[in-house]
């Protein structure tokens, strides 16, 4: 009889552990684009590691088949990826296993002359999107945007080329889906857009002109602001908000300089910019106006410690962002006041990323700083891959992947 009561008590033991880990993973949340589910590099993830090293707290790390800057996505139990397997001119998607980091499957999405990028830059640099049925990817096919749908077995949806594209410095514009439409921006040094395609057929459902026909290579915002749906684009020459929709233009800022990398965040009151070249500005913006607003819905500008390639970060009443030489800067969002400033040194391409109350900076060498923003900033840990990393950072299931030069890392724990 003892021995059938410690069996029951065991049997109760395991399937209550089964439920503990059935509920973490229906918690657990996806970082399905450019910049997680919200699109600001926030996560609402808990469990994450704070200490890790190239051997450390390494649940697992995969080869990768070539170059890329484009971050990792992850749905469920997949991690989706992009290469440009350059001595073959082919860009490649990857199906990973999140748990295991088994590679699915890898298809050959492009093969097509490379074009001539940036050094910072690479023929593979805009991170996927996937809404749980399809993944989409895009690449510069020559002098066209080029973008695909495949299903989550790897089987190819429809390939279309919505615009063209010319630069100098390459392509890495991200793919951004709202309801049922898959949206490229296509700032470039001509005639530019902003692009709708249906997410089951590539059809193109709506086509905005853009002004100034600059390159420029943000992804956009989406957020709900007022009563209005807004897509928010900082890029050739200006920022500006239309109706995702149907691409009708809500309101507009000139400048405040030439070309746009970093992403816009917000925080629910306002909007923030960093940028730029040939001039750097971060500034503050009021989204709630109507038509040209430069002179009357800009709240603060700076020009001190701006970046121009790293995204930055909302963090409750304060604005984030580490510049491109490596000096992390806190501002009060409200009056762009600087609460702090820390030098954390080497080159940092990669956007910032939070969870816990936590912000992780990730540098070119592979040096990625754990800290609480304060104030006062509290630095927590610095942890190294052995890797150089430009491409930022995918939080899900109690892990942080990163993308190496040559290898794709799960941070922490075995994945929840």
């Amino acid at each position: 009889m003892a021995t059938k009561t410690r069996s029951w008590f065991g049997i109760r033991a395991a399937l209550a552990a089964a439920a503990v880990i059935a509920a973490t993973d229906a918690q657990a949340e996806d970082w399905p684009c450019w910049r997680g589910p919200r699109g600001d590099g926030t996560s609402e993830e808990t469990g994450l590691p704070i200490r890790w090293s190239a051997t450390e707290n390494v649940a697992w790390k995969v080869a990768l088949p070539g170059r890329g800057h484009a971050s990792p996505i992850v749905r469920g139990d997949r991690v989706f990826i992009v290469a440009g397997v350059e001595e073959a001119r082919q860009r490649v998607l990857l199906s990973i296993d999140r748990k295991t980091g088994e590679v699915r499957w890898q298809r050959v999405v492009l093969e097509a002359p490379l074009e001539r990028h940036h050094s910072l830059n690479t023929c593979a640099s805009s991170t996927p999107a996937t809404d749980g049925e399809r993944v989409y990817v895009s690449f510069l096919d020559r002098d066209a945007v080029f973008v695909a749908a495949y299903d989550l077995e790897g089987a190819k949806v429809w390939e279309v080329r919505p615009g063209p594209f010319s630069s100098i410095h390459g392509y890495c514009s991200s793919p951004l889906l709202w309801k049922g439409l898959v949206i490229v921006n296509g700032d470039h040094d001509g005639a530019g857009y902003i692009a709708a395609l249906d997410r089951a057929t590539g059809k193109t459902v709506w086509k905005t002109r853009r002004p100034n026909d600059t390159r420029s290579y943000c992804a956009p915002l989406i957020r709900r602001i007022g009563d209005r749906d807004q897509l928010i684009l900082s890029g050739t020459k200006c920022v500006a908000s239309y109706d995702p929709d149907t691409g009708l233009e809500h309101w507009i800022i000139d400048g405040p300089t030439e070309q746009f990398v970093a992403s816009p965040v917000a925080n629910g009151d306002l909007l923030f910019i960093t940028a730029g070249f040939p001039e750097l500005h971060m500034m503050a913006i009021d989204p709630t106006g109507r038509g040209n607003v430069t002179s009357t819905h800009i709240r603060w500008r700076t020009a001190r410690d701006c970046s121009y390639v790293p995204s930055p970060i909302a963090f409750g009443p304060y604005f984030i962002v580490v510049s491109d030489e490596g000096v992390a800067t806190s501002l009060v969002a409200k009056t762009g006041e600087v609460v702090w400033r820390e030098r954390l040194g080497d080159g940092h391409r990669a956007s910032i990323v939070s969870a816990e109350g936590r912000v992780y900076f990730l540098s070119d060498r592979g040096v990625a700083t754990v800290a609480k923003p304060g104030p006062p900033l509290e630095i927590l840990s610095k942890n190294e891959i052995g890797e150089r990393t430009f491409a930022s950072p995918a939080i899900s299931g109690g892990n942080i992947f990163i993308r190496g030069e040559n290898h794709l890392f799960a941070i922490g724990s075995a994945p929840r």
